[in-house]
């Protein structure tokens, strides 16, 4: 449905290729702060047509050789079970999780790391844990004064407190499964002992967004600020860079607020800064692998009124707030699009209003929209993708891909013996009845084979959806929005 706008493998090359310009620039080391998502980095593939959610990841197991990883955690998030929203699972699970995928990928993962640890009962358990598993574990404690008080902080008392994290790579990759774990603090403690060991070793950044060489206000960066709307993250012109090279760029504010105490930082560890500016740390090829720049801005306007939706969802929940859905309102305007934009949207209230029940309207590749509608048997998400689907494989609309057989037997289950209430078909109930009529039947399996064709397209629903329902369209890779209300007045929605 969308053009493709982003030339991946161009953008694969120019990435590695600087990176090992780094590494080579800092005397063979370099410790590479990883933003973002590495397997998974979906949002980057909605803004970036053309973008595969797992480049990073690619890009770095052609470095496999050099490259070894590094994942922190914060000790106070394993307390609080902080949980990551979009995959439901809790940090200290999502390491486990890290580790394994690095593993297939043939990638090294030397070590864990326990950021601001202090006693906590749950990550020493959860320490335990991990070298039970063979996985090296080390602590790195609260600083008194950071990041204000540099003399103290680059002492012996401050980074060399922290355990010294035995590398053995040139590329040391440090991520962490989410924001505030502390990344950019372990990289710097980590210069601090290599560099009282003799060991030269540099740092640098890998950060997708904001994009530093395009335009301030271009869809891009402010579809980066929409989807950072809850770390109230704002991009800005990078006063340093452009005071030191004359040149305008991009960076965000947490970036250029701090960077004055991390040059003083490099400075009393390596004797100079490497760097002048936030935007010199980055390692960000993203602006130059765009070859349609009107493609990339309509692909991130679209991403910016669903990030819109789901905050609006999000508030409904309790999981966001007013500030957050108001200064994505002002980037819809900043960006010149709105909700009547999605064409989807007009098509599902169109529905809901007609039958009196919530509908669902999905955006196929070639531009036409189908509708869900309600009924005994089947959820508005459910009847939408058979409807969907029938549509694709050429299927006349009043052919019954499952018969009402297969269906009843199925709500028997749930109701009289599984202890639900609602009787009808939710989305992955479906597609498993049609996968067991397509066994029999030439239109079910036709129907089945155009699965795939989904990826990419775009859904809203009159209401918001059950994980179960959720999570089928993600999988398939569906681009989902709802209203932000239940379809009961119910306080506990599952």
């Amino acid at each position: 449905m969308s053009k493709i706008g982003f030339d991946n493998d161009k953008y694969l090359k120019l990435q590695s290729e600087k990176i090992l310009e780094r590494i080579k620039f800092f005397g063979g080391k370099l410790y590479l702060e990883f933003g973002g998502k590495l397997f998974d980095d979906f949002h980057a593939s909605r803004v970036l047509p053309g973008f595969q959610p797992d480049s990073k990841i690619r890009m770095l197991k052609q470095m496999k050789d050099d490259a070894e990883i590094v994942i922190v955690i914060n000790s106070g998030d394993i307390e609080k079970n902080k949980v990551r929203g979009d995959l439901g699972i809790t940090y200290d699970m999502d390491v486990l999780r890290l580790i394994d995928a690095f593993r297939e990928y043939g990638l090294y993962v030397g070590s864990v790391v326990l950021t601001q640890f202090a006693g906590q009962a749950a990550a020493v358990a959860y320490q335990k844990k991990l070298e039970a598993l063979g996985v090296r574990v080390y602590r790195h404690y609260p600083i008194p004064g950071y990041p204000a008080n540099i003399p103290f902080i680059v002492s012996d008392d401050g980074y060399g407190k922290n355990e010294y994290i035995e590398t053995t790579r040139s590329l040391v990759v440090v991520t962490a499964p989410g924001p505030g774990s502390g990344k950019m603090a372990t990289c710097l403690s980590q210069l601090y002992h290599e560099y009282k060991h003799g060991v030269k070793a540099g740092y640098a950044k890998y950060e997708t967004f904001p994009i530093w060489n395009l335009p301030l206000k271009h869809p891009v960066n402010l579809a980066y600020e929409a989807a950072t709307a809850d770390l109230n993250d704002v991009n800005m012109i990078d006063p340093f860079h452009l005071e030191a090279y004359g040149e305008t760029t991009v960076n965000y504010n947490r970036d250029v607020e701090i960077f004055p105490v991390l040059n003083a930082i490099f400075e009393r560890i390596m004797g100079e800064s490497p760097y002048k500016s936030p935007t010199d740390m980055g390692v960000n090829m993203a602006g130059k692998a765009i070859i349609d720049d009107d493609a990339v801005k309509a692909a991130a306007n679209a991403e910016i009124i669903r990030r819109y939706f789901n905050t609006q969802c999000l508030k409904r929940q309790g999981s966001a707030d007013d500030s957050q859905i108001t200064k994505i309102e002002l980037l819809m305007k900043q960006a010149g699009t709105s909700v009547e934009d999605r064409p989807v949207v007009a098509a599902a209230l169109v529905k809901e209003e007609m039958t009196g029940a919530p509908a669902a309207a999905m955006q196929l590749p070639d531009g036409q929209i189908v509708t869900g509608k309600t009924s005994d048997l089947l959820g508005a998400s459910s009847a939408l993708l058979l409807n969907a689907l029938k549509t694709l494989a050429g299927i006349s609309d009043d052919v019954r891909l499952i018969s009402p057989e297969v269906i009843e037997p199925i709500q028997r289950l749930k109701v009289n013996y599984l202890g639900g209430h609602n009787p009808r078909l939710h989305t992955d109930e479906i597609l498993i009845a049609l996968s067991v009529c397509a066994a029999t039947d030439e239109k079910a399996a036709r129907a089945m084979e155009q699965l795939k064709n989904l990826k990419g397209t775009e859904v809203h629903t009159t209401v918001i959806l059950s994980s179960v329902d959720t999570n089928t369209f993600r999988k398939l890779g569906v681009n989902l929005t709802s209203q932000p209300h239940y379809q009961t007045k119910k306080l506990y929605h599952s």
